[in-house]
């Protein structure tokens, strides 16, 4: 039985994210963490301070595509477990508890992402990172034509 390497297309993407989203699942479920709620918290966690609101939902609605309310519900969870901190109505900052969780989960996950990339030429990363940011753009302008 011979084995044919498929093209890229919408198949191959989702599977390749749903495998690696459900790895992170697995160790953000250890901490009663959502997905939503880990892209939230990194947006935080990578801000070089305190961030505006209106802009961090932006971010992460960007990122996930999802409805702006949702975001604002997520940060409000996040605002409550003591992860994030509203420092002004229009400001959140990460708290000392959140960057910890952070830290937590970003080193649990390392050891598996290097694994997973481990031997991949960086040629072939290079060329598939352009070829998925591309794809994505197209996707994000496909998106933004149909919700006008």
């Amino acid at each position: 039985m011979t084995t044919t390497t498929p093209l890229v297309g919408p198949r191959v993407i989702a599977l390749a994210h749903y495998a690696g989203r459900a790895l992170l699942q697995h160790v953000l479920d250890r901490h009663g963490m959502t997905f939503e709620q880990s892209v939230t918290l990194r947006l935080a966690a990578i801000a070089d301070g305190p961030v505006g609101r209106e802009q961090l939902v932006d971010g992460v609605t960007e990122a996930l595509k999802t409805d702006a309310g949702q975001v604002h519900g997520v940060l409000d969870e996040l605002i409550v477990a003591g992860l994030l901190a509203a420092d002004r109505e229009a400001e959140v900052r990460i708290t000392d508890a959140g960057r910890e969780l952070y830290a937590t989960t970003s080193a649990a996950t390392a050891p598996i992402t290097a694994r997973i990339y481990d031997g991949l030429p960086a040629e072939d990363l290079a060329v598939t990172g352009r070829v998925l940011t591309l794809i994505t753009e197209r996707a994000g302008t496909e998106l933004a034509a149909l919700t006008r």
